[in-house]
């Protein structure tokens, strides 16, 4: 997977190490097992349940609510605990989640209530293993290699995506609906296996800064985030930039597959291929940095990444709509391609190492709430008026996000204490 070796080597690209490998080995399983369920959950609503639009959204909402809520407190729980092993079991615990639904399918018990329980384990499940695994990641290459160690995970998260959904539309053709489930849970436990794999010993996190209360835990990150300069604008910016990018996919899935009458392969394909447009712009984005600075990069690559999505509203039947949705695609995920590893080692380099977990469940929490309720109300909008129109509202608002990137570079590594200033200094 995109040239992926246990020992952390790529052609042209010195190694950052045999556990940093085995790493980015499992990872790379997992992101093959999650594009090739591309809109797993959606595609059997629609096409086991006959689910229409409303419920749709609501699937996704209320799985990423209720799944962020759950894993809150398992942030600070995640903090002060060994992250492989929280990794592994997350991932064990995907794998037997996801397993449920091709059993309940095969016994005909499969029901909408069942796919939404599963998505919120996961949503749970999957905010707890980045946490881990950010903090995982940075106490295994040194700071120097952050931005190269993402750009290879961002490499392979578009490689997966531009090869897993074209393959999972034709195994659902040729095996039936749940069987990318399958293929999925299998893959968590690859994951599981290679991170242990990863090997040397991994001491036990002790605190360092003063005990405080469950719920002063539970707010710590979103303390960190919210009073850092740095990472304050990037936080609201990918919040918003991401939520109304994912709000507008459960519609779009019921106007390709719907109203315009596309085949599932179809659909696949036209999220696939553009998925080069990622490869492309995550190779980029080392050089761009050396030749232009992280600070102009991140702020260009995040302007460049809004400036597609309105083009999604004008799609129509036939080739030439497909045509359409992968020119729009192509551009949006090249954009994101750059701005991802960029923003990914921006947000790790300035936060303390021991602080990691906690900011991370915050960041990814608020990220699946906002994208919850944007989805909802993006629903409720489609059924207000149609999913074409609320397409293009998402597209005009996202041009309007770039206000919120970050106005100057702020130095690294400086971000906040999580000292509320009566008393608990910096650690």
């Amino acid at each position: 997977m995109s040239g992926v070796s246990v020992s952390g080597v790529v052609s042209g690209g010195r190694s950052l190490g045999r556990p940093f490998g085995w790493l980015w080995a499992a990872y790379a399983v997992s992101a093959f097992g999650t594009r090739l369920a591309f809109d797993a959950f959606p595609l059997i609503a629609v096409v086991v349940l006959d689910a229409g639009p409303q419920q749709v959204a609501a699937l996704a909402a209320a799985g990423l609510a209720a799944g962020a809520v759950v894993a809150v407190p398992l942030g600070p729980w995640v903090e002060f605990r060994r992250k492989r092993p929280v990794m592994v079991a997350m991932d064990l615990v995907r794998c037997a989640v996801l397993l449920s639904v091709p059993v309940a399918y095969a016994c005909g018990r499969l029901s909408f209530a069942q796919l939404l329980v599963v998505s919120v384990v996961m949503a749970a499940a999957d905010i707890t293993f980045r946490a881990a695994a950010g903090s995982c990641l940075k106490a295994l290459v040194p700071p120097q290699d952050l931005l190269r160690a993402n750009g290879r995970f961002e490499a392979t998260t578009w490689t997966a995506t531009m090869l897993g959904p074209p393959a999972g539309g034709a195994a659902i053709g040729l095996f039936g609906p749940v069987v990318t489930v399958t293929a999925d849970a299998v893959s968590h436990l690859l994951s599981a296996l290679g991170v242990r794999a990863v090997g040397g010993g991994e001491p036990r996190p002790v605190r360092t800064g003063p005990a405080r209360s469950r719920a002063g835990d539970l707010a710590a990150g979103w303390r960190y985030i919210l009073t850092s300069p740095g990472l304050r604008p990037l936080f609201l910016n990918t919040l918003l930039v991401n939520g109304l990018i994912m709000a507008t996919a459960p519609l779009l899935a019921v106007l390709m597959l719907g109203e315009l009458g596309f085949a599932p392969w179809q659909y696949g394909l036209a999220f696939a291929l553009p998925c080069a447009g990622g490869l492309l712009g995550s190779r980029l984005a080392g050089p761009l940095v050396t030749r232009f600075g992280e600070h102009r990069v991140l702020v260009g690559s995040g302007v460049l990444r809004v400036c597609w999505s309105v083009g999604l509203a004008f799609v129509g039947p036939g080739t030439g709509g497909l045509v359409l949705v992968m020119a729009v695609e192509f551009g949006l995920i090249a954009s994101a391609g750059v701005f991802n590893p960029v923003s990914a080692t921006r947000r790790l380099d300035l936060t303390q190492a021991d602080r990691v977990a906690r900011t991370l469940t915050a960041w990814t929490v608020s990220a699946k709430l906002s994208t919850a309720a944007l989805t909802a109300l993006w629903g409720l909008l489609a059924g207000l008026t149609s999913p074409r129109t609320a397409i293009a509202l998402a597209g005009v608002l996202l041009l309007a996000t770039p206000l919120l990137l970050p106005r100057r570079k702020h130095p690294l590594g400086r971000a906040p204490s999580f000292g509320s200033g009566r008393g608990e200094g910096r650690s």
